[in-house]
């Protein structure tokens, strides 16, 4: 993963475009259209927090490591240790590794929770509890 590594987001060439010709690429991707690389947020007992370089200057918060998740209940949100990580419709070796993503079923003392937001993105986790 270097710096300068290349993030490929674009349509794929191998398609056909709208008359049957295959589609060729106009130009090269510019340095400041690359996307960055995938923030994997481990399991951890603590939660620790980097600052990530966007575009323009402006730094957001991008959490690496996550301990705690802000659980919402019936009462209110509460802060709770995370358990273990259950299931990730992501991929699953995500589970196996314990990497936290949206949409991630995590264990709490209260049960079981789905991440309701992008913890890589955003600097912390919240979380709903599943009816079972």
């Amino acid at each position: 993963m270097s710096q300068f590594g290349k993030q490929i987001h674009s349509r794929s060439r191998t398609k056909r475009s709208g008359n049957g010709k295959r589609r060729t690429k106009l130009r090269d991707k510019k340095r400041s259209e690359m996307g960055n690389y995938f923030t994997a947020t481990k399991l951890a007992e603590a939660n620790r927090i980097e600052m990530v370089r966007r575009r323009g200057g402006k730094e957001t918060p991008a959490l690496k490591h996550a301990g705690f998740v802000n659980l919402l209940t019936k009462q209110g949100y509460k802060k709770l240790a995370i358990k273990g990580v259950a299931d990730s419709p992501d991929n699953r070796n995500f589970a196996r590794q314990n990497i936290i993503t949206k949409g991630t079923v995590i264990n709490t003392e209260l049960g079981k929770a789905v991440v309701i937001n992008r913890p890589g993105r955003e600097g912390n986790i919240n979380a709903k509890l599943v009816e079972a």
